[in-house]
């Protein structure tokens, strides 16, 4: 074995999925200085410091959710002002992901807001990962609970990830959603990896829950038999109509602490800045960054909040020395260009978790 392969395996070892609650709390308050200096030493043990993975995101069908996720306004049960619109057309999407190559994702990412994928509806979304996959993008889906037999059809299609977040921990759970339960979320989680897919999954900060259930969010992801290939931490974006439209803001050093106790926690994890980076100064994703978060979503409505236009980004990186792993195709000027604005004030909202 080479000093370099021996290596790797020794960091593995100390991988863990035994984590205790007092543990993870005692991570999150730790002094900050103390916290981010591990978060970057673990970081640097598994990443280029320097790589931001980047993917873009397209709600391909939007509205009329029947479940009751509180901070969602695509659940047909609040009246958010949000349009409901049907399945997008597969080569449309296509023409999206296109245009999200050029502007340096390398991962594309189609979410739609369904309990479940219907049985009619599964040879347009076959057909969406295949024509993806074909021009050379990594592909992600977030169509809300599988089954076996659907998750393994989505797998054969040549689906690499599939999103489905915890939200929150199991004890804060049922004050966010009723429509399903936590076991349904962890079901479905294990389906994905059965069928040979990768597990993008993670949560909400902001909705009410007391630092002991981020806690509990975090100990949960990172005691899976495995942990998620990619880890979402979403800022909650709140949106009027819905019943945390009123919650009061998340402190952003207390963002930054979770994004660095999930670099500790899951290692070989991408994490990523997900919903609620609009409202993020560029100093706090630079600390983010420094954290250990190493993934974006950028240059598309995230599923139907505003997400930092891709220009933003690409100037971003340019200020902190980061660059993604492929190669802008675009000038920095013409990237807001290729993915057209929200059509109405209607798109501006978000659908969190999946």
């Amino acid at each position: 074995m080479s000093n370099a392969a021996s290596t790797v395996s020794q960091l593995d070892q100390n991988i863990r999925h035994d984590w205790t609650l007092e543990e993870v709390q005692a991570l999150l308050n730790k002094p900050m200085n103390d916290l981010l200096f591990q978060a970057q030493t673990i970081h640097r043990q598994y990443f280029d410091p320097n790589q931001v993975q980047v993917s873009t995101l397209l709600s391909i069908k939007t509205g009329a959710c029947p479940e009751d996720c509180a901070y969602c306004p695509q659940s047909a049960r609040y009246d958010t002002g949000l349009e409901k619109e049907r399945l997008m057309e597969v080569q449309a999407v296509i023409e999206k992901a296109k245009a999200a190559k050029a502007a340096g994702s390398d991962r594309f990412c189609m979410g739609a807001a369904w309990r479940s994928p219907r049985e009619k509806d599964m040879p347009y979304v076959e057909a969406m990962v295949r024509g993806v996959k074909e021009l050379g993008l990594e592909t992600c889906m977030t169509l809300g609970m599988l089954d076996s037999s659907k998750a393994e059809r989505l797998a054969e299609a040549g689906l690499d990830y599939y999103n489905h977040n915890l939200d929150t921990s199991p004890e804060y759970y049922g004050e966010i959603i009723t429509t399903r339960t936590y076991s349904d979320r962890l079901d479905t989680l294990d389906n994905v990896r059965k069928a040979g897919m990768k597990v993008c999954s993670g949560g909400i900060l902001g909705m009410g829950e007391s630092q002991r259930d981020r806690a509990g969010l975090l100990r949960q992801l990172a005691n899976l038999p495995q942990h998620p290939d990619s880890v979402p931490i979403n800022q909650l974006v709140k949106v009027s109509g819905t019943p945390l439209e009123k919650e009061d803001d998340v402190d952003p050093l207390d963002f930054v602490r979770a994004i660095a106790v999930a670099r500790i926690l899951m290692p070989k994890s991408h994490v990523r800045l997900s919903a609620g980076r609009e409202e993020m100064t560029d100093e706090m994703q630079a600390m983010c960054f420094f954290a250990g978060a190493n993934s974006i979503f950028y240059g598309e409505c995230l599923l139907t909040t505003p997400n930092p236009a891709a220009n933003k980004d690409v100037e971003l990186f340019k200020r902190l020395g980061i660059n993604s792993q492929h190669k802008v195709t675009q000038a920095p000027e013409e990237l807001d260009d290729l993915i057209p604005e929200p059509k109405d004030e209607s798109e501006q909202y978000a659908r969190l978790g999946a």
